[in-house]
């Protein structure tokens, strides 16, 4: 199923970096790998003699606990390596260019996987999503350019929130758009997100990365953030029947956690005349994440795209 419509131009979890753990072991680089005991598989290291693959996957985040591997819960990095080992007949491990958090979706996300030399890739890509589809689906499968690493090498993350603006929630949207009813100034928001682009201390909309002191900034860089409504010719708002179908694209270098939510709770609130564009300036120069309004719900937000040198 197609959730989004085109992408933004350059101009992205919430947050960006590596899987890891899959309730098991931790290797450098932040990889999940395969041969964990919680898994139930019990499958050889793989060979010396190894090939890294890029994978452009999607997936419905509504069933996941994320992309992260935790104990003793269903995770999208959990699931794709499980069938991978599955294929391939010896464990992996994979990294991914942003993790994802609970209930949000992808339809760009990339992973890079070491597999054998001899692995066929479109057997590889159809068995793997025969046992993964349709919650996830690998897209594309191709062997990666020497060096190449889905989270370092990534040098942009775009994501795209919906926000079904109704007075009531539509059956068919509800599970990748936010219903938000009453007023909703479209203009007031567009000129909030404007404040947003640039670099600056983030802290007021994001959670402290563990072992951060609440002093420590955190910086990012956003290149894009834009406001719009989406047109009948897109996938979604095709079936929109009632209210009218708002998306935030938003893109930059990386993100830090619910960085994307945050922005899009506190636009909302602007839209509501709950807050200012003024409101957003202040936020940002407080850096301080008490007072912010709630990040948006996860199950609006998609990654939709990872950008990377040619």
């Amino acid at each position: 199923m197609t959730l989004f419509g085109a992408e933004p131009p350059l101009g992205a979890s919430d947050r960006s970096g590596d899987a890891r753990g899959i309730s098991g072991p931790r290797r450098a680089g932040g990889d999940v790998r395969a041969a964990d005991p919680g898994s139930g598989l019990a499958l050889p290291r793989p060979p010396v003699a190894t090939v890294r693959l890029r994978l452009d996957i999607a997936y419905d985040g509504s069933g996941f606990r994320g992309f992260a591997a935790q104990p003793g819960q269903r995770t999208v990095a959990g699931v794709l390596v499980e069938a991978i080992g599955t294929v391939v007949r010896h464990s992996v491990s994979v990294t991914c260019a942003g993790r994802t958090d609970a209930g949000v979706h992808a339809q760009g996300q990339v992973v890079h996987v070491d597999v054998t030399e001899d692995v066929d890739l479109a057997r590889l890509a159809r068995s793997v999503n025969a046992l993964t589809g349709p919650d996830v689906v690998i897209r594309h499968a191709q062997v990666a350019a020497p060096g190449f690493d889905a989270r370092r090498c990534a040098l942009g993350r775009h994501y795209r929130y919906l926000v079904h603006h109704a007075e009531t929630a539509d059956p068919l949207l509800a599970r990748v758009a936010w219903t938000v009813a009453g007023q909703l100034d479209l203009r007031a928001m567009a000129a909030g997100a404007d404040v947003l682009v640039g670099e600056h201390d983030f802290r007021s909309l994001c959670r402290r990365p563990p072992g951060a002191g609440p002093d420590d900034p955190i910086v990012r860089r956003v290149l894009h953030a834009q406001w719009s409504v989406a047109t009948a010719v897109e996938p979604m708002a095709a079936v929109v029947q009632w209210g009218r179908l708002l998306r935030f694209d938003v893109s930059a270098t990386s993100f830090c956690h619910q960085m994307v939510r945050s922005m899009v709770g506190m636009l909302v609130a602007v839209g509501q005349r709950r807050q200012t564009v003024a409101d957003v300036h202040w936020m940002l120069k407080r850096a301080d994440r008490s007072g912010a309004p709630d990040p948006a719900p996860p199950h609006g937000l998609s990654l939709v795209r990872v950008d990377y040198a040619p």
